[in-house]
């Protein structure tokens, strides 16, 4: 899809316009925003909600040639009267006319459908992981609560359940820092013995939260099977309203600030709760989610030992909303230096209109950094589903340090998950599973 460089422009008038101002002018800077994906049928909308000055100016008119009634229909039936106006007509009812009450239905679809257009354009520029800012923190800038627009649409992909009943226990935790407080939930399996389990943290995508993504990832099924640990940290709608981690951030960027300090103290704080083996804490996530789980594995590389990112972006590949619009349609920036580069593994539907395919590439091309001496490419098809490339970047001893799976026909979407999770593909290679074989190889 072409970039809308006339949104763009209005998104950074907006971006501006929320530094130091409440939530009316913010609601109206937005809805400014977004006048331009369909400028027409704004004006349409417009006109059709409001009635106009000649037409209240005008007397009523009987209609003197009624539609006669339908074969087989009473005359008692024949002589209800039409269904009332709507308001936005704004005709008393006992002078409307037949045919403007006809018409009601015709302009209130032509809105409705104006609405949509709108919304499927605005769902295209503007995906699940964009959150409307609701701090300005990494420009120093006071912070204030955004308002939520709640488009249709906006929250697809599928709606939230209960995570499948298994026979561990499901928690609930907090953790609080000067940052502020995120809650999180810690899957136990049942067949814990008390050694040092693994520690697998998962960040979930923007809609999503720990109950969604467990549903859909059935990493807890995994964590009974391989007998580990799995934490899923919750960002909250007061820190971003689609509940998007904010990896475009700035302040979110830094080792010790932001979230990327609220990750890491629940990580820290499980580790210290419970049995975990330090050497075999790993860290992944789905698209906004997978772009944070990058940042924690570029900050703190002595806390995690690989990374797993599915349909996500690389470590600061945007500072701001324009700038975030623009890597996840494939305009990444420069690579920005990150020191040590830690074993990570990729996935990427090649139909992602979500988050460009590149963004893979590029965290290939960063993860395999200087620890890879050559790779080994192999096709593949999962029986009724995708066909995949799998590119596995090897260390001089031959163990992995980069794994790269790109998924032919895959959208944005976690590759083998469970539909009756969110942002789920069935017909796709397992990510869950091969994540936790990538992370277990010994190095």
């Amino acid at each position: 899809m072409k970039l809308n460089e006339k949104l763009f422009a209005n998104m950074r008038a907006a971006t501006k316009a929320l530094m130091g101002q409440g939530p009316k002018a913010a609601t109206s800077v937005i809805h400014e925003a977004l006048k331009v994906l369909t400028p027409h049928k704004a004006a349409a909308a417009r006109q059709a909600a409001a009635p106009s000055a000649a037409r209240d100016a005008a007397p009523a008119m009987r209609d003197l040639n009624p539609a006669p009634a339908h074969a087989g229909t009473s005359a008692r039936e024949s002589a209800v009267p039409p269904v009332p106006p709507t308001q936005a007509q704004a005709q008393p009812q006992a002078e409307a006319a037949q045919p403007q009450a006809a018409a009601a239905p015709t302009q209130e679809q032509y809105v409705k459908n104006a609405v949509q257009e709108a919304t499927a354009a605005f769902n295209k520029l503007m995906p699940d992981l964009l959150a409307k800012l609701d701090r300005a923190g990494a420009n120093g800038h006071a912070a204030f609560k955004m308002p939520h627009f709640d488009l249709p649409g906006m929250h697809g992909g599928g709606s939230a359940t209960a995570a499948d009943a298994l026979p561990g226990k499901f928690t609930d935790g907090s953790f609080t820092n000067a940052a502020g407080t995120r809650t999180y939930k810690l899957y136990e399996p049942s067949t814990s013995t008390g050694q040092p389990m693994p520690l697998v943290v998962m960040l979930h995508g923007c809609t999503q939260d720990p109950d969604d993504f467990a549903t859909g990832t059935q990493m807890n099924a995994l964590a009974e099977e391989m007998q580990c640990l799995v934490v899923y940290p919750a960002q909250s709608v007061q820190a971003n309203s689609s509940r998007c981690w904010n990896w475009f951030n700035a302040v979110d960027q830094q080792r010790g600030q932001g979230e990327p300090s609220i990750i890491a103290g629940i990580t820290e704080t499980v580790m210290h709760n419970h049995a975990v083996d330090k050497s075999q804490v790993y860290v992944a996530g789905l698209s906004a989610g997978g772009a944070m789980a990058t940042i924690m594995g570029t900050l703190y590389p002595e806390l995690y030992a690989a990374v797993g990112v599915h349909s996500g972006l690389p470590f600061a590949s945007a500072h701001d909303l324009p700038s975030a619009l623009a890597a996840m349609k494939g305009n990444v920036g420069p690579q920005k230096a990150s020191g040590k580069s830690i074993p990570i593994i990729v996935f990427h539907g090649d139909k992602d209109t979500t988050v460009h395919p590149v963004n893979g590439d590029e965290l290939i091309k960063r993860g395999a950094h200087q620890e890879s001496k050559g790779f080994v490419t192999e096709p593949g098809r999962v029986p009724d589903g995708h066909a995949y490339t799998r590119t596995v970047h090897q260390r001089a001893d031959g163990t992995p340090q980069a794994e790269q799976w790109l998924i032919h026909g895959a959208g944005h979407a976690w590759s083998g998950g469970s539909a009756r999770g969110s942002y789920t593909d069935g017909k796709g290679p397992d990510a869950s599973r091969e994540m936790m074989r990538f992370f277990q190889t010994k190095r």
